[in-house]
């Protein structure tokens, strides 16, 4: 893939996003959480966002409203249209339905139903794809032309990364001079967005991404200093960050403001899961838990005692799945 040559967002960006999504009275400042048995099995003074408990959910409401909200008037009638495997659908859907636009989500059949039934809640119309025979970019293409609607990009966009980002200048404010920030990554859009915002504030933070094993493409590119793709078919629990590979404008700012990728296991996954039940009394769904996890298992020894974040990004998991980890003996 080659380079990207447009505008890369920055830091005051992120500030704009900011104050964007604070004069629409969209985006909750969320939590941050501590434990002394977070802090003990991981060797560090540990800080938890909580962005399970935002709005819609999970942190994408933060993008999807910055991203909409400049669409101009005379092209809202038209609609936009997102593919989605749940969170970023229903950010979209909640930001169109506040700004009194049609949406269209495309989200894969085997989509968490409690996102699907999220997505309906808030009115969007949804076409449900094979994720492994059909392609989501491909079908987002046709619908948007045919209706004139404007494509939602799931992160790689300057307004997606910029308006995720406020997540990252949150947690900068709320805890002042992090040695370490873990964030889980998909495409990248929260965690560069949350670089930029982090890496402003100060320099010293590493900013750390967190992914599943076999689906470490993050890691991976990082490691090498070029893009790297997952091998197609790769499974994981964690629906919501199964990415085939950074983007365009996400590899742009990651491969400058990351320090390297950190891989867990699906076990280990559904071990954050259960502690922050237990312990911080949230609800995470597996992709939202992957940062948690590698504080759970114990931190690599550059965190050992230091200041160390987590963005715990989403908690809209399938009751019966949320059940079944929560009950299996550690």
């Amino acid at each position: 893939m080659s380079g990207f040559l447009g505008r890369l967002p920055t830091a005051a960006d992120v500030e704009d996003a900011a104050r964007r999504l604070q004069e629409a009275g969209i985006v909750r400042e969320t939590p941050v959480l501590t434990t002394e048995a977070l802090d003990e099995i991981a060797g560090a003074e540990v800080h938890v966002k909580a962005e399970c408990l935002q709005t819609t959910g999970s942190f994408k409401i933060r993008g999807a409203y910055n991203k909409l909200s400049q669409i101009p008037e005379d092209r809202r009638p038209n609609g936009v249209v997102a593919f989605s495997s749940g969170n970023h659908a229903q950010g979209v859907a909640r930001a169109a339905r506040l700004l009194g636009m049609p949406a269209l989500i495309i989200m894969p059949s085997d989509a968490p139903a409690v996102k699907i039934e999220g997505v309906k809640r808030d009115g969007a119309e949804i076409l449900l794809y094979d994720r492994h025979n059909e392609n989501r970019e491909a079908i987002a293409a046709e619908k948007a032309q045919a209706r004139g609607a404007v494509i939602v990009p799931s992160f790689d966009d300057a307004d997606i990364v910029t308006g995720q980002g406020t997540a990252g200048l949150e947690l900068a404010k709320q805890v002042p001079a992090l040695d370490h920030v873990i964030c889980c990554a998909g495409g990248g859009g929260l965690i560069t967005g949350s670089a930029l915002a982090l890496k402003a504030a100060s320099d010293r933070t590493q900013v750390w991404t967190a992914e599943p094993a076999g689906h470490d493409d993050w890691a991976r590119s990082l490691a090498s200093g070029e893009i790297v793709s997952n091998e197609p078919g790769t499974r994981s629990i964690c629906d919501a960050i199964l990415t085939p590979q950074p983007g365009e404008v996400t590899w742009a700012l990651g491969k400058t403001l990351l320090a390297g990728g950190q891989v867990v296991t699906d076990d280990e996954v559904r071990a954050a899961v259960r502690f922050a039940f237990r312990h911080l009394k949230i609800v995470l769904e597996p992709g939202g838990a992957a940062a948690l996890a590698v504080a759970v298992r114990g931190l690599p020894s550059e965190m050992k005692g230091q200041r160390v974040g987590v963005i715990a990004t989403g908690g809209n998991v399938d009751a019966d799945q949320f059940a079944e980890i929560i009950s299996t003996a550690s």
